[in-house]
């Protein structure tokens, strides 16, 4: 799930601040809404000749730096039996290389004041640092060595092969909201492999062996397949230069085979139903989307916003404060190399009918696509877009983050410049144009949860007991 993205829902005692923003942000759009965000001319981007590419913006506010390396491997590039494997080294990259033990580099970088983190996605698996600008070069020695001498010890493969495990029982097993998402998006998709859960098949993660380790890695963990971001207290020269030094005498592998698989058009609704001993009912919903490099990314983020984003959003006015049928109501997209998934998600009261709630969403969605959204549900959704946008780029952390996501899922870094002009780009039609391409009941995957009937009601049904 999605570069993309999280679930948003403002309760009241937010309320007030929420407004507050909104209007100082209405007073500061015509300056910054509408022009290019600031920095662009600092760029630097280069590509070493193993074919890693480098991106340095200096930010010179605080002295400390952010390092994101961004791996262009994810679920998508699995198969049945190794599902789960690039997640997996999302938990291998801390434990240990020929040269240094498990646990030696999460102390190193302790030690020089700097901390660390990684996630994998559908498209990508990324590592993140945060150090001050001294340790910039041990940071580099470290990441270069993990990208070239990873170790694959046995005792250390099958130790966190139960840490995996054990996090899907959490994430997914246990969690009904992962539950039935993973088995809409398992529907949603039946020929891509974005139909994978990232954290992978439960017989496949107990089942992986060192060989298939070793393999996915020369194949993905490749300088040629990487893109570093910096952002803070550095100087681009020394940067490149640094990265000359250390990552360059890694040598370029093969491509890795491209992702051929299209989609094919959905034609129908989809359902998925799962039973499960649950308080509050939950229906979800998952539309055919688009890519990260679709130039109606700025719309379907407007569109959700228009739906699902605060106490003044559609979906909430109507289902949950009018009609009373969910207790909540929440979206996401998903927009990495090929079209992922538009998500709605609604917690049901616990006697919560989820027929009526799914009636009722639909005739919210009919009504949208028929009548389109209102000057002022526009303005509200771009401020809300803007207000995220700006509060991102507030920090070094965010910066990387952004730049990243732009440079290896957007189409180029340099988008990141212009984003919010193509936010104020959108139109009331662009809305009602994306809503009726994509939010159509035939390019739609419907799931539903909730708990089984009685045992009595089920006797009743089977013409009771024989």
């Amino acid at each position: 799930m999605s570069v993309s993205t999280g679930l948003s829902q403002l309760v009241p005692a937010r309320l007030v601040l929420a407004r507050l923003l909104l209007v100082s942000l209405a007073l500061f759009a015509p300056i910054a809404g509408a022009q290019q965000v600031p920095g662009a001319a600092q760029v630097r981007a280069t590509t070493l000749a193993n074919g890693m590419q480098i991106i340095v913006w200096p930010d010179r506010d605080i002295p400390n730096v952010a390092l994101y390396n961004w791996v262009r491997v994810g679920s998508r590039n699995e198969v049945p039996g190794i599902t789960g494997l690039a997640h997996f080294f999302e938990h291998m990259m801390f434990n240990g290389t020929s040269k240094r033990a498990p646990g030696e580099f999460d102390q190193v970088l302790e030690a020089n004041g700097a901390r660390n983190n990684a996630f994998t996605s559908d498209d990508v698996t990324v590592y993140q640092d945060w150090f001050p600008r001294s340790a910039l070069e041990t940071v580099f020695e470290l990441e270069a060595d993990r990208l070239r001498n990873l170790a694959f010890e046995p005792k250390v493969v099958e130790s966190e092969r139960e840490v995996v495990h054990s996090e899907r029982r959490l994430r997914v097993d246990d969690s009904h909201q992962g539950r039935l998402q993973e088995q809409v998006q398992a529907t949603a998709f039946v020929a891509h492999p974005y139909g994978i859960p990232t954290i992978g098949w439960p017989s496949d993660i107990l089942s992986w062996s060192i060989d298939d380790l070793k393999t996915f890695f020369s194949t993905y963990y490749a300088p040629n397949n990487c893109t570093l971001i910096l952002v803070g207290d550095v100087d681009a020269d020394s940067v490149i230069a640094l990265a000359r030094k250390h990552f360059e005498p890694i040598p370029a592998h093969e491509p890795p085979k491209p992702v051929k698989t299209v989609e094919p058009e959905q034609l129908g609704e989809r359902r998925v139903a799962v039973l499960a001993e649950a308080q509050t009912p939950l229906v979800q919903f998952a539309y055919h989307g688009i890519s990260g490099a679709d130039p109606r990314r700025a719309a379907v983020d407007l569109l959700t916003r228009v739906l699902t984003d605060g106490d003044a959003s559609r979906l909430h006015r109507a289902l949950v404060e009018e009609q009373k049928l969910a207790i909540s109501a929440d979206s996401y997209f998903t927009a990495g190399f090929d079209p992922g998934l538009v998500w709605f998600f609604l917690s049901l009261p616990a006697d919560g009918d989820a027929k009526q709630a799914e009636a009722a969403f639909t005739q919210q969605i009919e009504q949208l696509i028929k009548d389109g959204v209102s000057k002022d549900e526009l303005a509200r959704a771009r401020s809300q877009a803007l207000a995220d946008f700006w509060r991102g780029l507030a920090t070094i952390d965010g910066k990387a983050q952004a730049l990243g996501t732009y440079a290896v899922l957007q189409g180029g870094y340099q988008k990141l410049f212009d984003a919010p002009r193509e936010y104020e780009a959108v139109t009331q039609q662009d809305l009602q144009k994306v809503a009726t391409e994509l939010l159509r009941q035939t390019n739609r995957t419907v799931g539903v949860l909730s708990s089984p009937p009685p045992a009595t009601e089920l006797q009743s049904k089977s013409g009771g007991v024989q």
